[in-house]
């Protein structure tokens, strides 16, 4: 073979690895270019659940102070239920007709003597 064969095969394995450089290149370009923006669209998703998970543990809040004054009045009313059937039950009862006899409408017992002090 000649020295020009010799040159021109050089030159045609030459620009063979020049291209396979390129395209390797352009590979190794893409491949990082993928992982940038898988990693762009991770950070985008931690950032959207890092805001929302935020508004939901200050909604959470907000419902738990709802629910602890909610529980206060509950409580506050089935006291004073409790006060009032107690009051239901007392009312029902004989000693309370006669003291509101005595105390409304100035009425005595049989056996009782009615004494009124000086003016």
């Amino acid at each position: 073979m000649s020295a020009r064969q010799k040159t021109g095969t050089q030159k045609k394995t030459h620009n063979g690895t020049r291209t396979q450089t390129k395209r390797y290149r352009q590979q190794r370009f893409e491949n990082h270019m993928a992982l940038v923006s898988v990693f762009l669209v991770v950070i985008c998703l931690a950032i959207a659940f890092g805001v929302k998970g935020r508004e939901l543990k200050a909604k959470n809040l907000e419902y738990q102070i709802k629910q602890d004054a909610l529980d206060e009045s509950l409580a506050e009313e089935s006291r004073r239920s409790d006060e009032l059937s107690e009051k239901e039950t007392y009312v029902k009862t004989k000693e309370y007709v006669e003291k509101v006899a005595k105390e409304k409408l100035g009425l005595v017992n049989r056996n009782e003597i009615l004494i009124k002090p000086n003016q």
